[in-house]
C-alpha cells in the first residue's frame, strides 16, 4: 500500500484526488495539507512512502519546499502535480529533488501509474513535456542569463512578466516591497535588462511562458 500526503492549496483539487485514490487497491492517502507548514509539520510526525506536492503553495515556494523536504528526508520521493508546464519550472523542480513531474491536465490513469512509479523508487517526466525538454536543453552548452537566478529571482521574474506589481507580488509571496524591489534590481543585473519592457521580451524570447 502506498500512503501518501497530498500538499496542494486547493481543497477541490485535493478532494478529487481523494476521490480517485479511494477507487484504487494500492494507494491510500495518509494526510493533506494546504501550505508547507502544514505539509513539513506533517512529516514532522508521520511516515509516508511519498509526497503528492503542487509547487504553487501560499508560503514557501514550490523548488524552494522540494529543498526543504530532501535536505530533511532525503530518501522520500516527491511527485510534483502542477499547472504549470513551463520548462523551466520543471528543470528547476527536477533539479531540486522532484522524483516526477506531471501536469494537472493529465488523465487519472497517468497520475496513478506515476505515483506507483515514483513511490517504486522510479522517475516520471509528463510525457508532454518529456520530448519538448530534449528538443530545449539537448547540445546546449552555455548557460542563459535566466538560468543564474535563485529560484525567488526566477519567480518574481514571472509575476512581473504577467504584469503584476510589486505590490502585488509583495502581497502574494508575503514579502515586504523593498525586498521584491531588491530580488528584481538582482534579476535585471543578472538579466542585463533596464526596464519592464525589456524583461517582458526576454521572458518571451526565451519562451518561458512555455
Amino acid at each position: 500500500m502506498i500512503r501518501l500526503i497530498i500538499a496542494d492549496d486547493h481543497a477541490i483539487v485535493r478532494g478529487g484526488l481523494k476521490q480517485l485514490f479511494a477507487l484504487s487497491m494500492d494507494i491510500t492517502v495518509a494526510g493533506e495539507a494546504e501550505n508547507s507548514q502544514q505539509l513539513l509539520s506533517f512529516l514532522n510526525e508521520n511516515s509516508v512512502d511519498m509526497v503528492l506536492l503542487d509547487l504553487t503553495m501560499p508560503d514557501l515556494g514550490g523548488v524552494e519546499m522540494i529543498t526543504h523536504i530532501r535536505a530533511q528526508y532525503p530518501e522520500l520521493p516527491i511527485l510534483i502535480l502542477s499547472m504549470h508546464n513551463e520548462l523551466q519550472i520543471v528543470s528547476r523542480a527536477l533539479k531540486a529533488g522532484a522524483n516526477g513531474y506531471l501536469t494537472k491536465d493529465n488523465d487519472p490513469e497517468t497520475l496513478l501509474v506515476a505515483i506507483r512509479r515514483v513511490a517504486g523508487g522510479g522517475r516520471f517526466i509528463d510525457p508532454k513535456l518529456a520530448e519538448k525538454m530534449v528538443f530545449e536543453f539537448e547540445g546546449s552548452v552555455q548557460s542563459k542569463p535566466h538560468e543564474k537566478l535563485s529560484e525567488r529571482e526566477f519567480q518574481i521574474l514571472q509575476l512581473l512578466a504577467k504584469g503584476q506589481s510589486l505590490n502585488d507580488i509583495g502581497r502574494d509571496l508575503s514579502i515586504s516591497n523593498k525586498t521584491v524591489s531588491t530580488y528584481k534590481a538582482r534579476l535585471f543585473e543578472k538579466l542585463q535588462i533596464s526596464n519592464n519592457a525589456e524583461l517582458i521580451r526576454y521572458y518571451d524570447a526565451h519562451r518561458l511562458n512555455m
